[in-house]
């Protein structure tokens, strides 16, 4: 790996541990787990890797393939607020592991990120794989549970994004061959293998070449007007309410908000739309998997993605011209764009038989839109994994 390289490189020595965490898709499930939803997800066979070695003094050191700045600093004297770089996702993890271990022995680590950077939840990835790292040398052994959420509790207090647990959930519980289907709001999942009745499929991810950083501005506001339409709901209805914060479209019953939505302001019905079709689709999707029915599942993929666009509204025009070429594309079963879908890539569930004729058909007409990012633009064919192991 280049990662080792390049710690032998800086260091002169060989790294003493090496931690990895997968990437993941999220085919259905799609902005709803910050609002206590339902997610079906895959981790797939590329990650984020760090190469490391303890350092007694309690510093921590970084340096990223990705990035160029390296990071630095002591696991005792952190910033207190974000430095606006690539590392405040691992500095946000060292406090919150902090606030329930000891931490004492800092590390000297390289990291290296297997597929460009964008929709495949890498800031997550990257944040496990550390915390994997930082925990082996302290002696500190994490419950699955606790790494998602101390993870998840680096993204929402230190960076400032209002993440749910999907991501962190589909790389810690996944497994090979199987289907996650979690439930956000206690936490209990299934693991749906994949049934011998089942077509074969691999996961495409078609990356558009368009790099942005939106950890906070259009994500946040967008959970925040789908908050605003709870609370509202609660409201009309009549119910108990308490902290905006607090409230979520989850404990909105289906007959409120089909009695009441129409009185919510236009961009608030459309994000709790997507909510509401999106928990049926997450519902019908794992029916549709145990059952192996690939084709139903990747059509409610493509039903998920096209409610992104037009409900919750995201999508650059990149992203939205690849989502739209996968639609008509032969040999995809499903998918839509990854991630928060401001920036990145697409992901599809793909039959192998047609591997070579969708790379070239995809690229061909994305191209044509964009041929400024010939060169950016890429596709990357993976399996399902297995989920990080702790």
């Amino acid at each position: 790996m280049l990662c080792e390289e390049k710690f032998f490189e800086i260091y002169r020595q060989e790294p003493t541990g090496i931690s990895f965490c997968p990437y993941r898709i999220c085919p259905i499930g799609a902005h709803s787990d910050h609002n206590l939803g339902k997610i079906t997800g895959l981790a797939i066979d590329k990650g984020i890797h760090i190469v490391y070695k303890p350092k007694q003094n309690g510093v921590i050191e970084l340096t990223s393939l990705q990035f160029e700045k390296r990071a630095q600093w002591h696991v005792a004297d952190i910033p207190t607020v974000k430095q606006n770089d690539w590392a405040d996702y691992l500095r946000g993890a060292t406090i919150a592991l902090a606030k329930s271990y000891p931490l004492r022995i800092g590390l000297c680590g390289v990291i290296e990120g297997s597929l460009p950077i964008g929709g495949l939840s890498s800031s997550a990835a990257v944040i496990i794989s550390y915390l994997l790292a930082l925990c082996q040398l302290n002696d500190i052994h994490l419950n699955p549970m606790e790494m998602i959420l101390t993870a998840k509790a680096a993204e929402n207090k230190y960076v400032g994004v209002s993440c749910g647990k999907l991501d962190q959930s589909c790389e810690v519980f996944s497994k090979k061959d199987h289907l996650l289907y979690l439930d956000t709001k206690d936490d209990s999942y299934e693991l749906i293998p994949t049934s011998p009745m089942m077509k074969p499929y691999k996961v495409a991810i078609f990356f558009s070449g368009i790099e942005r950083n939106l950890s906070g501005s259009r994500f946040n506001m967008r959970v925040d007007e789908l908050r605003s339409a709870a609370y509202a709901l609660k409201a009309f209805a009549g119910m108990d309410y308490g902290k905006f914060e607090e409230t979520n479209m989850r404990e909105i019953p289906r007959d409120v908000y089909e009695q009441y939505k129409d009185r919510l302001p236009e961009t608030w019905k459309r994000r709790a739309e997507h909510w509401m079709t999106e928990f049926d689709r997450v519902e019908k999707g794992a029916e549709a998997w145990r059952n192996g029915d690939l084709e139903t599942y990747g059509k409610l993929s493509f039903e998920s993605g096209m409610s992104s666009i037009c409900n919750w509204e995201t999508g650059s025009p990149e992203l939205k011209k690849l989502y739209e070429i996968m639609t008509r594309t032969d040999g995809i079963y499903g998918g839509r764009f990854s991630g928060a879908g401001f920036k990145g890539c697409c992901m599809a569930l793909i039959d192998p038989g047609f591997e070579e004729r969708i790379e070239e058909q995809v690229e061909r007409e994305y191209l044509k839109a964009f041929p400024n990012l010939k060169g950016k633009y890429s596709v990357h064919i993976c399996e399902s994994a297995n989920g990080v192991r702790l």
